[in-house]
């Protein structure tokens, strides 16, 4: 190992999670609700505009996605029921999905807009410009010993 060079582990064996599933192994502590799946997102913020973009293929955005803003904290939830029919094999996911983002600031009453298309989620919040003052002196006062409200 070099100087400021990370050396880089490897796994003993590679190709282990490709032949169970991402999600091996199954341990209470691996994932702490197990039919609650997280969700794929990304996340960019320019010009007082946070984007977040999250990956939901095959749902119905009226009837599975719901978004949520409470404070500073956006959640997007989504339920996608499996389908009826008999499969010989899928790897789809089935279940909840559930994500909760935090905000670099209040989110705003107005100025969310939500759109679904091609199975990405997009969620834009305008964010209000930070007031450039955030601090403020309080001026301290000097009293006398007989100002105090001592009898």
């Amino acid at each position: 190992m070099s100087g400021s060079q990370m050396e880089r582990r490897r796994s003993i064996f590679p190709d282990l999670p490709d032949w169970f599933g991402s999600d091996f192994p199954r341990f209470p502590m691996w994932r702490p609700m197990p039919h609650v799946h997280p969700i794929p997102i990304e996340v960019t913020s320019q010009e007082g505009q946070y984007t977040l973009r999250a990956e939901l293929p095959g749902m119905d955005p009226e009837k599975d996605i719901h978004i949520t803003a409470e404070g500073d904290t956006l959640t997007v939830s989504a339920e996608h029921a499996e389908s009826k029919e008999e499969k010989d094999h899928s790897e789809f996911r089935y279940g909840s999905f559930h994500r909760t983002v935090r905000l670099p600031a209040q989110i705003p009453s107005d100025g969310v807009e939500a759109e679904y298309e091609d199975g990405i989620l997009t969620v834009r919040v305008e964010l209000e410009p930070e007031t450039a003052e955030t601090t403020r002196s309080i001026p301290v006062k000097r009293t006398t010993a007989g100002e105090g409200g001592e009898s």
